[in-house]
């Protein structure tokens, strides 16, 4: 299944005011944003993926033109020649269009639609979320929902702010966090169909336009998760993830445990 990236971005919140490289490219551990969620995906065997690149689309055409397996793998250096022990991207189809320096999101979908219209249904994704939510069983309960044409991922939110409920008189009654308020976010990891281009116009918005639309007619499903899910939108946010890569707790990454059940198994 194709799995449509959006990478373009400026990331306001993420940049320095100096260099000009994207959000998604920003690391965690060794590799960008953008290589933890391709490897996700290619975890669960999804492995064909289209990059909607824009601002800063140079960098992420450079990160894959000159990958390094050796960066993330183990190997083998005997007489001066590298024998890798594993890999990373050798078995992957990587897609780059450079849909629009100050394309929204929808508008950026639109520009690959060529290359995913004819599939049964697709993937989409930020490429600046982390989560081990089950994409299969994501992907099982929208091929069930067959009068669905968009499902999202729907997550607790994680702002840190408190909600006040003001009575009479300007009195605060009570204040409640907001991640304890019955209310789900988007979480930026979504399964579509090609009637999804149905609902998008023109230089609109994925969210505000065709899901919006969609939720009215009864026609976006989502997958509800309370599992780990870490945005990357602001540098505290980045070095949150970065922190727990280097605690060793990386959730995000499943085949990490797959290696060592295979390990221990051996």
């Amino acid at each position: 299944m194709k799995v449509v990236l959006f990478c373009g971005g400026y990331g306001m919140r993420m940049r320095d005011g100096v260099s000009d490289t994207p959000k998604p490219m920003v690391p965690v551990g060794p590799r960008p944003l953008i290589w933890h969620v391709m490897r996700y995906y290619a975890y669960y065997g999804h492995t064909d993926f289209v990059l909607c690149l824009g601002y800063g689309g140079r960098h992420i055409k450079d990160f894959f033109l000159n990958y390094t397996e050796t960066a993330s793998n183990d190997f083998v250096l005997h007489r001066g020649q590298v024998h890798m022990l594993e890999t990373d991207i050798s078995d992957w189809s990587i897609t780059f269009v450079d849909t629009g320096q100050d394309s929204a999101i929808g508008e950026r979908l639109r520009r690959v639609r060529h290359l995913v219209e004819s599939d049964e249904m697709f993937l989409a994704n930020y490429a600046d979320v982390l989560t081990d939510a089950p994409i299969d069983q994501m992907i099982t309960q929208f091929r069930a929902d067959t009068d669905a044409v968009a499902q999202l991922l729907a997550v607790p939110p994680q702002a840190a702010f408190h909600v006040v409920d003001m009575g009479n008189g300007n009195r605060v009654e009570a204040i409640t966090a907001l991640k304890e308020m019955p209310i789900q976010e988007n979480g930026g990891y979504l399964v579509l169909r090609p009637e999804i281009f149905d609902y998008l116009p023109e230089g609109g918005d994925l969210i505000g336009d065709a899901c919006t639309t969609l939720a009215k007619e009864g026609r976006l499903g989502a997958y509800p998760y309370g599992g780990f899910w870490q945005p990357a939108d602001t540098v505290k946010e980045r070095a949150v993830l970065e922190a727990l890569y280097q605690a060793g707790n990386t959730p995000w990454m499943p085949w990490r445990a797959h290696r060592a059940r295979s390990i221990a198994g051996a």
